[in-house]
């Protein structure tokens, strides 16, 4: 048994680094452009009598790779027995040797097969990804003013709308980067995309709230996978020169997504009659086809998706390595014929896997039924991502977990808290504004006369209405005071933000019309009939700060390109620390003046720069979070602070939208505490720009 471990010693031993390229003795590593090492032991007794014509097997099988048979079976035979009298902690150490190496060398081949027209592929494949992701953020808020007339949401329903993508969000980044790491990239973008899509499509036709609510909740858990997964599927493609500009790139599609949410709804959501109504209880309005048309970019990227291949990192890493050296291969073919070059060889022979520690525990179908096996795979599988999820608690990782959870927390609750304090604080501006138009009209008599006009922002104080009609008309924000109501007839009256105060109705007949007893506080009625009452939401008033809405999420996603255009090309210059701390610290400068915006306008400019300011944080936080952990965990960190990051979205949606109309004290000063906290803390992260994808 010594004489055997000592063996598998031996082979580890003959692997060396030299001079940037991986070089190799009796295993065929991978060599770079230099010419093949000859066995020392070719004449052994194990491989006598072996045929030369197999060194060419490589060529006639395409480049598959192919060393000794004989050799290789008995590498893999020695280990397996050894491992049975091994520590656990032994092999973990060996593996992770093995993983640095393999480090280095990808490094060498991912800049061997160049960077062209396969990244660039899957570049705007995977950005389709994160648009749909940028998308799902805005769906909600824009489409709540029109839901609200078709569900009858009350203030706290929409409240909790607004929060529950957030929620699912949360769970998916956390759930489905977990299974990245072990069931692959790819696999797992495929069904967060289509949970996403699924769901997003059936929400656009339920009627009831409560459905509605739960399809959104699992399409935002569908998309919450998507942004850990695209970050580190791309990253794997990417050498070190190229990882942080290109990564920072693929950011801009975010934006794109929500200037495409925002350009959608503008330009469909207004357009109240489109769509179309089946009776009284099924009505198909305009907002639903922008639910429709917001999946488009999940949709497409989900068949996108269906042509690219699985990161070749994430199989070797699971010791599949015939898969990923085709792979590998294919990536750098593509680029060489792209460059006009397709006479140049892959030249790697073979790549470097790390030993296989983990058991997948299996029940074989002679000794359990179908549903006792998925079980156990499915628990299996979810065991081994709770263990990913505690390793990156580890000594190893824990300080630097611990302070990205928080970098990322703070980052959250001052940005995704001030996005919707900002449309907040715009519609308390624009409220001021319309209470102060308003009009006052007291102790006016009306007899015999028909009202079937719109009455707007008015107030009627102790007037007296005898023997009128009101037919066909609609009332917005309208209040009658101390009123005398006799003999009247209301029919078809469509009301919002419309009430009857201390009056006396007499005689009166309210047929079709939603004007509900709620409606007259206060009130005595007498001998007054309500018939047929409107069911459920009728109103259709066009909100004229829909538009101003549907503007400041336009040009907050637009303002954003400087941002990304700038961490871009500064991303590997200065590196990603400075990037995070010094945006973060500009974004709270900018929060400062935020006290100064008393108007519409200014509260726009401000919010402008403020997203400007704090994208670069952003995508400097997407590349470092990628770069600081394995490839068998990387999904997996990035799913954990993600998740976080939605909590974050949560709690600063809930604070900030509390102190509308009360304080801007209080929101302002959390924001830019918050960003000076984790900006400071920012600056004592490892720099990762100079390190290879471990």
């Amino acid at each position: 048994m010594d004489d055997g471990y000592r063996n598998t010693n031996q082979v580890s031993d003959d692997y060396r680094y030299q001079d940037g390229n991986y070089d190799a003795h009796n295993d065929g590593y991978y060599r770079g452009r230099d010419e093949p090492v000859q066995e020392e032991d070719a004449q052994s007794d194990v491989t006598e009598g072996h045929d030369e014509d197999d060194e060419v097997y490589e060529g006639e099988y395409q480049g598959i790779p192919h060393p000794d048979d004989i050799k290789e079976k008995q590498k893999k035979r020695a280990p397996a027995v050894d491992d049975e009298y091994r520590d656990r902690a032994d092999l973990m150490a060996e593996r992770m040797e093995d993983e640095e190496q393999l480090a280095h060398q990808y490094e060498n081949i991912i800049e061997e097969c160049g960077h062209g027209r396969f990244q660039w592929t899957l570049f705007f494949v995977l950005g389709l990804a994160l648009m749909a992701d940028g998308v799902e953020v805005f769906v909600v808020g824009f489409v709540l003013p029109s839901a609200e007339k078709d569900m009858c949401l009350s203030s706290s329903n929409k409240g909790m709308l607004g929060l529950i993508v957030y929620l699912g969000m949360m769970v998916g980044a956390v759930l489905l980067g977990g299974l990245a790491d072990k069931l692959g990239r790819k696999q797992c973008l495929i069904i967060s995309l289509a949970i996403n899509a699924a769901f997003a499509f059936l929400s656009s036709f339920v009627q009831g709230y409560g459905f509605f609510l739960f399809c959104r909740l699992i399409s935002g858990l569908g998309i919450g996978g998507t942004l850990p997964i695209v970050f580190a599927y791309f990253s794997e493609f990417l050498s070190r020169e190229k990882r942080g500009e290109h990564l920072s790139w693929l950011c801009m599609f975010w934006m794109i997504g929500g200037i495409y949410a925002s350009a959608m709804a503008w330009s469909i959501i207004p357009h109240y009659g489109w769509g179309f109504s089946m009776g009284t209880k099924y009505h198909f309005h305009s907002w639903r086809v922008f639910v429709l048309v917001c999946a488009l970019p999940c949709i497409a990227s989900l068949v996108a998706l269906k042509f690219m291949p699985e990161s070749p990192r994430f199989l070797l890493e699971i010791g599949k390595h015939d898969e990923a050296w085709m792979i590998l291969k294919q990536v750098h073919d593509t680029n060489m014929r792209a460059k006009g070059e397709p006479e140049r060889v892959f030249t790697v022979s073979y790549i470097k896997t790390p030993k296989q520690v983990d058991e997948f525990i299996e029940i074989q179908s002679s000794t359990g039924t179908w549903y006792q096996r998925w079980l156990v795979r499915i628990t299996t599988t979810l065991k081994q991502v709770w263990d990913n999820v505690l390793y990156c608690l580890t000594a190893q990782y824990r300080m630097n977990t611990l302070m990205l959870a928080v970098v990322w927390f703070t980052m959250a609750l001052s940005y995704y808290g001030l996005i919707v304090w900002f449309p907040d604080m715009i519609r308390y501006l624009q409220d001021e504004a319309y209470e102060s138009r308003v009009k006052i009209f007291d102790e006016e008599e009306v007899s015999h006369f028909t009202f079937n006009f719109t009455l707007e922002n008015q107030i009627h104080r102790n007037g007296e209405y005898r023997n009128d009609k009101f037919i066909g008309m609609k009332l917005k924000e309208v209040r009658f005071e101390d009123s005398l109501f006799e003999d009247c007839y209301f029919e078809d009256v469509r009301s919002s933000e419309t009430f009857f105060e201390n009056c006396t109705v007499i005689s009166t007949v309210f047929y079709n019309t939603d004007l509900y007893e709620h409606k007259f506080i206060n009130c005595r009625l007498i001998n007054s009939t309500f018939m047929k009452e409107k069911e459920g939401c009728h109103i259709d008033f066009e909100e004229d700060n829909d538009f101003l809405i549907y503007l400041v999420s336009f040009l907050g996603s637009l303002s954003v390109l400087p941002g990304n255009i700038i961490s871009a090309l500064l991303m590997d210059k200065i590196g990603r620390i400075k990037m995070i701390g010094g945006s973060m610290l500009i974004s709270a400068v900018c929060c400062f003046f935020l006290f100064f915006g008393n108007s519409e306008s200014a509260m726009i400019g401000w919010q402008c720069l403020f997203c400007g300011a704090s994208i670069a944080a952003w995508n400097a936080l997407d590349v470092i979070t990628v770069e600081l952990y394995p490839t068998d965990k990387r999904a997996t960190a990035f799913g954990i602070l993600n998740g976080l990051c939605k909590f974050g979205a949560i709690l600063g949606n809930s604070i900030f939208s509390s102190f509308v109309g009360i304080t801007k004290v209080v929101p302002i000063l959390l924001a830019s505490s918050a960003l000076v906290g984790g900006g400071l803390l920012a600056l004592r992260l490892p720099e990762t720009r100079e390190q290879v994808l471990m």
